[in-house]
Protein backbone atom coordinates (compact mmCIF):
# COMPACT_ATOMS: atom_id res chain seq x y z
CA UNK A 1 0.00 0.00 0.00
CA UNK A 2 1.27 3.30 -0.97
CA UNK A 3 1.05 6.64 1.01
CA UNK A 4 1.78 9.63 -0.63
CA UNK A 5 2.34 10.66 3.10
CA UNK A 6 5.44 8.29 3.44
CA UNK A 7 7.20 10.48 0.46
CA UNK A 8 6.76 13.97 0.83
CA UNK A 9 10.29 14.49 -0.01
CA UNK A 10 9.43 13.96 -3.55
CA UNK A 11 6.42 15.61 -3.57
CA UNK A 12 5.92 19.47 -4.29
CA UNK A 13 4.91 21.77 -1.69
CA UNK A 14 1.67 22.52 -3.60
CA UNK A 15 0.65 18.65 -3.90
CA UNK A 16 0.93 18.14 0.14
CA UNK A 17 -2.54 20.38 0.17
CA UNK A 18 -4.71 17.66 -1.06
CA UNK A 19 -2.85 14.35 -1.15
CA UNK A 20 -0.68 14.09 1.73
CA UNK A 21 -3.33 11.63 3.08
CA UNK A 22 -4.24 9.76 0.26
CA UNK A 23 -3.60 6.23 -0.03
CA UNK A 24 -3.59 3.95 -2.95
CA UNK A 25 -4.09 1.00 -1.37
CA UNK A 26 -4.05 -2.67 -2.48
CA UNK A 27 -6.56 -1.88 -5.12
CA UNK A 28 -5.97 -0.83 -8.44
CA UNK A 29 -6.07 3.06 -8.18
CA UNK A 30 -6.98 4.88 -11.72
CA UNK A 31 -5.16 7.93 -11.44
CA UNK A 32 -2.19 7.34 -9.45
CA UNK A 33 0.13 4.63 -9.87
CA UNK A 34 1.96 3.37 -6.55
CA UNK A 35 4.68 5.54 -7.11
CA UNK A 36 2.42 8.35 -6.83
CA UNK A 37 2.67 9.29 -9.99
CA UNK A 38 -0.14 10.12 -11.94
CA UNK A 39 -1.36 7.62 -14.77
CA UNK A 40 -1.63 8.08 -18.39
CA UNK A 41 -4.30 11.39 -19.00
CA UNK A 42 -4.45 11.90 -15.56
CA UNK A 43 -1.78 14.55 -15.16
CA UNK A 44 -3.22 17.75 -16.28
CA UNK A 45 -6.31 17.32 -13.82
CA UNK A 46 -3.93 16.82 -11.20
CA UNK A 47 -2.29 19.80 -11.79
CA UNK A 48 -5.78 21.73 -11.73
CA UNK A 49 -6.88 19.85 -8.63
CA UNK A 50 -3.54 20.39 -6.62
CA UNK A 51 -3.26 23.55 -7.59
CA UNK A 52 -6.70 24.54 -5.59
CA UNK A 53 -7.72 24.75 -1.54
CA UNK A 54 -9.35 22.21 0.13
CA UNK A 55 -11.94 25.19 0.70
CA UNK A 56 -12.15 25.89 -3.18
CA UNK A 57 -12.69 22.35 -3.83
CA UNK A 58 -15.65 21.79 -1.56
CA UNK A 59 -17.47 25.13 -2.74
CA UNK A 60 -17.59 23.72 -6.03
CA UNK A 61 -18.74 20.56 -5.31
CA UNK A 62 -21.77 22.81 -3.17
CA UNK A 63 -21.85 24.53 -6.77
CA UNK A 64 -22.52 20.97 -8.75
CA UNK A 65 -25.10 19.92 -6.04
CA UNK A 66 -26.61 23.33 -6.21
CA UNK A 67 -27.11 23.15 -10.17
CA UNK A 68 -28.25 19.27 -9.84
CA UNK A 69 -31.76 20.37 -7.82
CA UNK A 70 -31.94 23.40 -9.55
CA UNK A 71 -32.35 21.02 -12.95
CA UNK A 72 -34.59 19.12 -11.16
CA UNK A 73 -32.14 15.48 -11.22
CA UNK A 74 -33.91 13.57 -9.00
CA UNK A 75 -34.83 10.01 -8.47
CA UNK A 76 -37.12 8.15 -6.39
CA UNK A 77 -35.94 4.74 -4.02
CA UNK A 78 -38.32 2.15 -3.94
CA UNK A 79 -40.04 0.77 -0.80
CA UNK A 80 -39.11 4.62 1.10
CA UNK A 81 -42.09 4.93 2.95
CA UNK A 82 -41.87 8.43 1.59
CA UNK A 83 -40.85 8.12 -1.63
CA UNK A 84 -38.82 11.03 -1.50
CA UNK A 85 -37.14 12.53 -4.49
CA UNK A 86 -33.68 12.92 -4.38
CA UNK A 87 -30.41 14.07 -6.17
CA UNK A 88 -27.64 11.47 -6.98
CA UNK A 89 -24.63 12.59 -5.44
CA UNK A 90 -22.34 13.89 -7.47
CA UNK A 91 -18.43 13.53 -7.40
CA UNK A 92 -16.56 16.67 -8.94
CA UNK A 93 -13.30 14.97 -9.72
CA UNK A 94 -13.69 13.20 -12.91
CA UNK A 95 -13.08 9.58 -14.15
CA UNK A 96 -10.50 9.57 -17.33
CA UNK A 97 -10.23 6.85 -19.41
CA UNK A 98 -7.11 6.88 -22.63
CA UNK A 99 -8.02 6.74 -26.01
CA UNK A 100 -6.47 3.26 -26.55
CA UNK A 101 -8.27 1.77 -23.43
CA UNK A 102 -11.95 3.07 -25.07
CA UNK A 103 -11.07 1.90 -28.22
CA UNK A 104 -10.51 -2.20 -26.79
CA UNK A 105 -13.76 -1.30 -24.67
CA UNK A 106 -15.97 -0.09 -27.82
CA UNK A 107 -14.95 -2.98 -30.05
CA UNK A 108 -15.85 -5.44 -27.07
CA UNK A 109 -19.05 -3.43 -26.48
CA UNK A 110 -19.91 -3.80 -30.00
CA UNK A 111 -19.00 -7.74 -30.66
CA UNK A 112 -21.20 -8.44 -27.12
CA UNK A 113 -23.91 -6.45 -28.40
CA UNK A 114 -23.85 -8.13 -31.62
CA UNK A 115 -23.57 -11.44 -29.87
CA UNK A 116 -26.46 -10.75 -27.45
CA UNK A 117 -28.45 -9.78 -30.56
CA UNK A 118 -27.92 -12.82 -32.23
CA UNK A 119 -28.78 -15.20 -29.10
CA UNK A 120 -32.02 -13.66 -29.05
CA UNK A 121 -32.71 -14.25 -33.13
CA UNK A 122 -31.84 -17.78 -32.34
CA UNK A 123 -33.64 -18.93 -29.27
CA UNK A 124 -37.04 -17.40 -30.25
CA UNK A 125 -36.17 -19.09 -33.89
CA UNK A 126 -34.02 -21.91 -35.08
CA UNK A 127 -32.67 -22.57 -31.68
CA UNK A 128 -28.95 -23.67 -32.86
CA UNK A 129 -27.22 -22.67 -29.77
CA UNK A 130 -29.47 -25.47 -28.23
CA UNK A 131 -29.03 -27.90 -30.64
CA UNK A 132 -25.47 -27.83 -30.53
CA UNK A 133 -25.29 -28.24 -26.54
CA UNK A 134 -23.99 -25.07 -25.95
CA UNK A 135 -26.41 -23.57 -24.04
CA UNK A 136 -28.74 -26.06 -21.59
CA UNK A 137 -32.13 -25.10 -22.70
CA UNK A 138 -33.49 -25.56 -19.01
CA UNK A 139 -31.69 -22.33 -18.58
CA UNK A 140 -33.57 -20.27 -21.40
CA UNK A 141 -36.74 -21.61 -20.49
CA UNK A 142 -36.66 -21.07 -17.08
CA UNK A 143 -35.74 -17.57 -17.37
CA UNK A 144 -38.56 -15.91 -16.25
CA UNK A 145 -38.38 -13.53 -18.69
CA UNK A 146 -38.44 -16.11 -21.66
CA UNK A 147 -41.76 -15.21 -23.95
CA UNK A 148 -42.60 -18.53 -25.54
CA UNK A 149 -45.82 -15.67 -27.32
CA UNK A 150 -42.48 -14.35 -29.03
CA UNK A 151 -41.47 -17.81 -31.04
CA UNK A 152 -41.00 -17.48 -34.69
CA UNK A 153 -41.28 -13.89 -34.18
CA UNK A 154 -39.11 -11.32 -35.94
CA UNK A 155 -39.04 -7.82 -34.84
CA UNK A 156 -38.38 -4.75 -37.08
CA UNK A 157 -35.44 -4.73 -38.59
CA UNK A 158 -34.55 -7.81 -37.11
CA UNK A 159 -33.00 -5.85 -33.82
CA UNK A 160 -33.65 -7.30 -30.28
CA UNK A 161 -32.00 -4.61 -28.44
CA UNK A 162 -31.68 -1.05 -29.21
CA UNK A 163 -30.67 0.34 -26.20
CA UNK A 164 -28.31 -1.67 -23.64
CA UNK A 165 -26.00 -1.11 -20.62
CA UNK A 166 -23.42 -2.74 -20.07
CA UNK A 167 -21.61 -2.63 -16.56
CA UNK A 168 -17.92 -2.77 -16.31
CA UNK A 169 -15.86 -3.16 -13.57
CA UNK A 170 -11.80 -3.40 -13.26
CA UNK A 171 -9.94 -5.76 -11.31
CA UNK A 172 -7.40 -5.23 -9.04
CA UNK A 173 -4.70 -5.13 -12.13
CA UNK A 174 -6.75 -2.91 -14.07
CA UNK A 175 -8.42 -5.16 -16.27
CA UNK A 176 -12.29 -4.14 -17.78
CA UNK A 177 -14.45 -7.25 -17.42
CA UNK A 178 -18.14 -7.10 -17.98
CA UNK A 179 -20.04 -7.41 -14.60
CA UNK A 180 -23.69 -7.76 -16.23
CA UNK A 181 -25.37 -6.82 -19.03
CA UNK A 182 -28.79 -4.42 -18.95
CA UNK A 183 -30.80 -4.95 -21.80
CA UNK A 184 -34.65 -4.76 -20.54
CA UNK A 185 -34.53 -0.97 -19.87
CA UNK A 186 -31.60 0.71 -18.88
CA UNK A 187 -31.53 3.87 -17.32
CA UNK A 188 -28.86 6.13 -16.23
CA UNK A 189 -28.04 7.79 -19.01
CA UNK A 190 -29.73 11.62 -17.89
CA UNK A 191 -27.31 11.55 -15.36
CA UNK A 192 -24.54 10.83 -17.84
CA UNK A 193 -25.25 13.72 -19.78
CA UNK A 194 -26.43 16.43 -17.41
CA UNK A 195 -23.25 15.92 -15.04
CA UNK A 196 -21.33 16.20 -18.43
CA UNK A 197 -23.35 19.86 -18.05
CA UNK A 198 -22.74 20.18 -14.70
CA UNK A 199 -19.04 19.27 -14.83
CA UNK A 200 -18.48 22.28 -17.58
CA UNK A 201 -20.06 24.92 -15.51
CA UNK A 202 -18.05 23.91 -12.38
CA UNK A 203 -14.62 23.50 -14.21
CA UNK A 204 -14.77 25.43 -17.36
CA UNK A 205 -10.82 25.67 -16.93
CA UNK A 206 -10.62 21.75 -17.38
CA UNK A 207 -12.69 21.52 -20.84
CA UNK A 208 -10.55 23.83 -22.27
CA UNK A 209 -7.09 22.17 -21.01
CA UNK A 210 -8.41 18.67 -21.89
CA UNK A 211 -9.80 17.10 -25.42
CA UNK A 212 -12.70 15.19 -24.19
CA UNK A 213 -14.88 13.12 -26.65
CA UNK A 214 -19.00 14.65 -27.17
CA UNK A 215 -21.29 12.50 -25.82
CA UNK A 216 -24.09 15.16 -26.61
CA UNK A 217 -25.48 13.68 -29.64
CA UNK A 218 -26.65 10.92 -27.89
CA UNK A 219 -30.73 12.04 -27.91
CA UNK A 220 -30.09 12.43 -31.25
CA UNK A 221 -28.75 9.07 -31.89
CA UNK A 222 -31.56 7.57 -29.85
CA UNK A 223 -34.24 9.05 -31.83
CA UNK A 224 -32.51 7.85 -35.36
CA UNK A 225 -32.87 4.44 -33.83
CA UNK A 226 -36.66 4.95 -33.10
CA UNK A 227 -36.89 6.01 -36.45
CA UNK A 228 -34.99 3.18 -38.17
CA UNK A 229 -37.64 0.85 -36.88
CA UNK A 230 -40.54 2.11 -38.70
CA UNK A 231 -40.95 2.25 -42.52
CA UNK A 232 -43.19 5.73 -42.07
CA UNK A 233 -41.59 8.79 -44.42
CA UNK A 234 -41.84 10.73 -40.51
CA UNK A 235 -42.20 8.30 -37.60
CA UNK A 236 -44.19 9.20 -34.97
CA UNK A 237 -42.40 7.98 -31.75
CA UNK A 238 -43.17 8.04 -28.16
CA UNK A 239 -41.50 7.35 -24.97
CA UNK A 240 -43.78 5.31 -22.65
CA UNK A 241 -43.37 5.60 -19.00
CA UNK A 242 -44.67 4.15 -15.95
CA UNK A 243 -45.53 7.39 -14.67
CA UNK A 244 -43.83 9.83 -12.16
CA UNK A 245 -43.78 7.72 -9.17
CA UNK A 246 -41.06 5.54 -11.39
CA UNK A 247 -37.49 5.97 -10.16
CA UNK A 248 -36.31 6.97 -13.50
CA UNK A 249 -38.96 9.15 -14.50
CA UNK A 250 -37.14 12.00 -14.36
CA UNK A 251 -34.77 10.31 -17.52
CA UNK A 252 -38.72 9.08 -19.03
CA UNK A 253 -39.14 13.26 -19.35
CA UNK A 254 -35.45 14.40 -20.34
CA UNK A 255 -35.16 11.74 -23.16
CA UNK A 256 -38.58 13.22 -24.35
CA UNK A 257 -37.72 16.24 -24.14
CA UNK A 258 -34.03 16.17 -26.15
CA UNK A 259 -35.92 14.02 -28.50
CA UNK A 260 -38.39 16.36 -29.52
CA UNK A 261 -41.06 13.92 -28.76
CA UNK A 262 -43.89 13.25 -26.50
CA UNK A 263 -43.92 11.59 -22.61
CA UNK A 264 -46.92 9.27 -22.49
CA UNK A 265 -48.73 6.95 -19.94
CA UNK A 266 -50.36 3.82 -20.72
CA UNK A 267 -53.78 5.84 -20.61
CA UNK A 268 -52.59 8.45 -23.28
CA UNK A 269 -52.69 5.26 -25.83
CA UNK A 270 -55.40 3.11 -27.32
CA UNK A 271 -55.43 -0.16 -29.92
CA UNK A 272 -57.86 0.43 -32.32
CA UNK A 273 -57.86 -3.06 -34.59
CA UNK A 274 -54.35 -3.82 -33.60
CA UNK A 275 -53.12 -0.09 -34.32
CA UNK A 276 -51.71 1.84 -31.25
CA UNK A 277 -52.89 5.43 -31.08
CA UNK A 278 -52.08 8.28 -29.17
CA UNK A 279 -55.24 10.77 -27.51
CA UNK A 280 -54.58 14.38 -28.38
CA UNK A 281 -57.00 17.50 -28.33
CA UNK A 282 -57.32 16.88 -31.80
CA UNK A 283 -58.53 13.38 -31.71
CA UNK A 284 -56.77 9.62 -32.04
CA UNK A 285 -52.77 10.60 -33.75
CA UNK A 286 -51.12 6.89 -34.99
CA UNK A 287 -47.95 6.12 -33.36
CA UNK A 288 -44.97 3.78 -34.77
CA UNK A 289 -43.04 3.87 -32.53
CA UNK A 290 -42.75 3.22 -29.04
CA UNK A 291 -39.44 3.22 -26.21
CA UNK A 292 -40.90 1.92 -23.64
CA UNK A 293 -39.53 2.45 -20.05
CA UNK A 294 -42.18 -0.34 -18.63
CA UNK A 295 -41.27 -3.85 -18.08
CA UNK A 296 -42.83 -6.74 -20.17
CA UNK A 297 -44.87 -7.60 -17.31
CA UNK A 298 -47.11 -4.62 -17.12
CA UNK A 299 -46.95 -4.18 -20.74
CA UNK A 300 -49.92 -5.21 -21.86
CA UNK A 301 -52.63 -6.15 -19.38
CA UNK A 302 -53.81 -8.67 -21.66
CA UNK A 303 -51.04 -10.35 -22.78
CA UNK A 304 -49.27 -10.36 -19.18
CA UNK A 305 -50.06 -9.16 -15.40
CA UNK A 306 -53.83 -8.83 -16.06
CA UNK A 307 -53.69 -6.38 -12.94
CA UNK A 308 -51.01 -4.25 -14.57
CA UNK A 309 -52.79 -0.18 -14.48
CA UNK A 310 -49.38 1.03 -16.38
CA UNK A 311 -49.47 -0.68 -19.89
CA UNK A 312 -51.82 -0.68 -22.83
CA UNK A 313 -54.40 -3.20 -23.71
CA UNK A 314 -54.01 -4.87 -26.95
CA UNK A 315 -50.61 -3.20 -27.42
CA UNK A 316 -48.94 -6.64 -27.39
CA UNK A 317 -51.27 -8.05 -30.68
CA UNK A 318 -50.27 -5.12 -32.98
CA UNK A 319 -46.63 -5.31 -31.95
CA UNK A 320 -46.83 -8.85 -33.14
CA UNK A 321 -49.12 -7.73 -36.04
CA UNK A 322 -45.80 -5.86 -36.93
CA UNK A 323 -47.92 -2.15 -36.79
CA UNK A 324 -45.78 -0.70 -34.01
CA UNK A 325 -42.20 -0.96 -32.60
CA UNK A 326 -41.24 -1.46 -29.54
CA UNK A 327 -37.79 -0.79 -28.00
CA UNK A 328 -36.23 -2.76 -26.51
CA UNK A 329 -38.25 -5.79 -27.93
CA UNK A 330 -40.15 -7.82 -25.44
CA UNK A 331 -38.39 -10.94 -24.20
CA UNK A 332 -35.14 -9.31 -24.35
CA UNK A 333 -35.06 -9.63 -20.42
CA UNK A 334 -33.59 -13.28 -20.91
CA UNK A 335 -30.28 -12.15 -22.36
CA UNK A 336 -29.54 -10.39 -19.21
CA UNK A 337 -30.55 -13.34 -16.64
CA UNK A 338 -27.20 -13.24 -14.68
CA UNK A 339 -27.34 -17.33 -15.44
CA UNK A 340 -27.11 -16.52 -19.26
CA UNK A 341 -24.72 -13.93 -18.61
CA UNK A 342 -22.42 -16.78 -17.97
CA UNK A 343 -22.20 -18.03 -21.47
CA UNK A 344 -22.23 -14.74 -23.29
CA UNK A 345 -18.07 -15.11 -23.99
CA UNK A 346 -19.45 -18.75 -25.33
CA UNK A 347 -22.08 -16.78 -27.82
CA UNK A 348 -19.47 -14.93 -29.05
CA UNK A 349 -17.59 -17.50 -29.95
CA UNK A 350 -20.54 -19.50 -31.42
CA UNK A 351 -21.85 -16.66 -33.52
CA UNK A 352 -18.84 -14.62 -34.36
CA UNK A 353 -16.46 -16.86 -34.58
CA UNK A 354 -14.04 -14.74 -32.31
CA UNK A 355 -12.75 -14.69 -28.94
CA UNK A 356 -14.43 -12.32 -26.60
CA UNK A 357 -12.67 -8.58 -25.86
CA UNK A 358 -13.84 -8.05 -22.89
CA UNK A 359 -13.78 -10.60 -20.37
CA UNK A 360 -16.60 -11.81 -18.08
CA UNK A 361 -15.93 -12.02 -14.09
CA UNK A 362 -15.43 -15.59 -12.95
CA UNK A 363 -19.14 -16.68 -12.17
CA UNK A 364 -20.72 -20.03 -10.17
CA UNK A 365 -23.91 -21.35 -11.34
CA UNK A 366 -25.80 -22.93 -8.72
CA UNK A 367 -27.71 -24.71 -10.69
CA UNK A 368 -24.33 -27.15 -11.05
CA UNK A 369 -23.60 -29.75 -8.66
CA UNK A 370 -20.22 -28.97 -8.50
CA UNK A 371 -20.60 -25.10 -8.54
CA UNK A 372 -23.53 -25.53 -5.57
CA UNK A 373 -21.22 -27.12 -3.15
CA UNK A 374 -18.43 -24.88 -3.60
CA UNK A 375 -20.46 -22.06 -3.24
CA UNK A 376 -22.68 -23.57 0.22
CA UNK A 377 -19.20 -24.17 1.56
CA UNK A 378 -17.76 -20.66 0.48
CA UNK A 379 -20.84 -17.95 1.66
CA UNK A 380 -18.40 -16.14 3.58
CA UNK A 381 -15.99 -15.05 0.99
CA UNK A 382 -18.62 -15.27 -2.33
CA UNK A 383 -21.04 -12.45 -3.65
CA UNK A 384 -24.06 -14.11 -4.35
CA UNK A 385 -26.72 -12.78 -6.76
CA UNK A 386 -30.19 -13.41 -7.28
CA UNK A 387 -30.37 -14.18 -11.03
CA UNK A 388 -32.85 -11.56 -11.69
CA UNK A 389 -32.12 -9.01 -8.96
CA UNK A 390 -31.41 -5.23 -9.95
CA UNK A 391 -30.29 -2.07 -7.72
CA UNK A 392 -28.07 -3.99 -5.57
CA UNK A 393 -31.54 -5.62 -4.01
CA UNK A 394 -31.33 -9.36 -3.73
CA UNK A 395 -27.62 -9.66 -2.78
CA UNK A 396 -24.91 -10.89 -0.16
CA UNK A 397 -21.18 -9.78 0.17
CA UNK A 398 -20.15 -12.84 2.13
CA UNK A 399 -17.15 -10.61 3.49
CA UNK A 400 -19.50 -7.92 4.98
CA UNK A 401 -22.86 -10.37 6.10
CA UNK A 402 -23.56 -11.42 9.98
CA UNK A 403 -24.07 -14.73 10.03
CA UNK A 404 -28.05 -14.96 10.00
CA UNK A 405 -27.39 -13.01 6.71
CA UNK A 406 -25.36 -15.78 5.61
CA UNK A 407 -27.66 -18.59 6.88
CA UNK A 408 -30.51 -16.84 5.09
CA UNK A 409 -28.91 -17.00 1.92
CA UNK A 410 -27.50 -20.39 2.88
CA UNK A 411 -31.42 -21.12 2.78
CA UNK A 412 -32.65 -19.55 -0.33
CA UNK A 413 -29.69 -21.16 -2.58
CA UNK A 414 -30.66 -24.38 -1.48
CA UNK A 415 -34.26 -23.86 -2.27
CA UNK A 416 -33.78 -22.57 -5.53
CA UNK A 417 -30.48 -22.81 -6.99
CA UNK A 418 -31.31 -22.16 -10.76
CA UNK A 419 -32.19 -18.47 -9.03
CA UNK A 420 -28.43 -17.59 -8.12
CA UNK A 421 -25.16 -17.42 -8.95
CA UNK A 422 -21.87 -16.38 -7.41
CA UNK A 423 -18.93 -14.43 -7.84
CA UNK A 424 -15.64 -14.00 -5.74
CA UNK A 425 -15.45 -10.77 -4.01
CA UNK A 426 -13.90 -8.30 -6.83
CA UNK A 427 -11.31 -5.80 -5.56
CA UNK A 428 -12.80 -3.15 -7.79
CA UNK A 429 -10.87 -0.54 -8.93
CA UNK A 430 -10.90 2.77 -6.86
CA UNK A 431 -10.51 6.60 -7.92
CA UNK A 432 -10.13 10.05 -5.97
CA UNK A 433 -12.98 11.35 -4.96
CA UNK A 434 -13.64 14.12 -2.85
CA UNK A 435 -15.18 13.58 0.93
CA UNK A 436 -15.71 15.73 4.09
CA UNK A 437 -12.08 13.93 5.19
CA UNK A 438 -10.58 15.43 1.81
CA UNK A 439 -9.85 13.57 -1.08
CA UNK A 440 -9.55 9.27 -0.58
CA UNK A 441 -10.37 6.45 -3.07
CA UNK A 442 -13.59 5.21 -3.70
CA UNK A 443 -14.53 2.01 -5.48
CA UNK A 444 -16.55 2.53 -9.10
CA UNK A 445 -17.82 0.66 -11.62
CA UNK A 446 -18.80 2.28 -15.53
CA UNK A 447 -22.20 1.67 -17.63
CA UNK A 448 -21.67 2.37 -21.19
CA UNK A 449 -24.74 3.17 -23.22
CA UNK A 450 -24.92 1.37 -26.75
CA UNK A 451 -27.61 1.85 -29.43
CA UNK A 452 -28.37 -0.58 -32.33
CA UNK A 453 -29.52 1.05 -34.94
CA UNK A 454 -28.17 1.26 -38.78
CA UNK A 455 -25.18 0.37 -37.01
CA UNK A 456 -23.69 0.48 -33.09
CA UNK A 457 -23.20 3.07 -31.45
CA UNK A 458 -21.86 3.16 -28.04
CA UNK A 459 -21.50 6.97 -26.22
CA UNK A 460 -18.02 8.01 -25.05
CA UNK A 461 -17.62 7.03 -21.46
CA UNK A 462 -21.16 6.29 -20.04
CA UNK A 463 -22.30 6.36 -16.17
CA UNK A 464 -19.60 6.10 -13.71
CA UNK A 465 -21.30 4.98 -10.38
CA UNK A 466 -19.16 5.52 -7.17
CA UNK A 467 -19.41 3.70 -3.89
CA UNK A 468 -19.26 7.30 -1.69
CA UNK A 469 -18.85 5.26 1.72
CA UNK A 470 -16.04 4.01 2.83
CA UNK A 471 -14.76 0.63 1.67
CA UNK A 472 -18.37 0.00 0.23
CA UNK A 473 -18.30 -1.79 -2.78
CA UNK A 474 -21.92 -1.35 -3.39
CA UNK A 475 -22.48 1.24 -6.13
CA UNK A 476 -25.90 1.78 -6.70
CA UNK A 477 -27.57 4.83 -5.82
CA UNK A 478 -30.27 2.86 -4.43
CA UNK A 479 -27.72 1.75 -2.21
CA UNK A 480 -26.15 5.11 -1.26
CA UNK A 481 -23.87 5.33 -4.24
CA UNK A 482 -22.74 8.52 -6.42
CA UNK A 483 -21.91 9.24 -9.85
CA UNK A 484 -18.67 10.66 -11.72
CA UNK A 485 -18.45 12.27 -15.08
CA UNK A 486 -16.61 9.89 -17.13
CA UNK A 487 -14.18 11.67 -19.70
CA UNK A 488 -12.81 9.69 -23.21
CA UNK A 489 -9.81 11.58 -24.17
CA UNK A 490 -9.98 12.52 -27.40
CA UNK A 491 -6.78 11.02 -29.69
Amino acid sequence: MASFSGEASSLNRWELKMLQNYQTGTFFDEMFADDGEARPGYFPLRQQIESMTSDELHHRKDEAEQALISLGITFRVYGDSKAEERIIPFDIIPRIITPGEWETLEKGLRQRTTALNEFLRDIYGPKRIIAEGVVDPEYIFSSPSYLKQLQDFHPPRDIWIHVSGTDLVRDDEGTFRVLEDNVRCPSGVSYVLENREVMKRTFPELFRSHRIRSIYDYPIRLRGTMENLSDAIAPACVVLTPGVYNSAYYEHSFLAQKMGIPLVSGTDLVVREKRVYMRTTHGLKPVDVIYRRIDDAFLDPEAFNPESLLGVPGLFEAYKAGNVALLNAPGTGVADDKVIYTFVPDMIRFYLDEEPIIPNVDTYLCSRPDDLKFVLENLESLVVKEANGAGGYGMLIGPKATRAEIEQFRDKVKASPRGFIAQPVLGLSRVPTLVEEGIEGRHVDLRPFILYGEDIYVMPGGLTRVALPRDSLVVNSSQGGGTKDTWVMGS
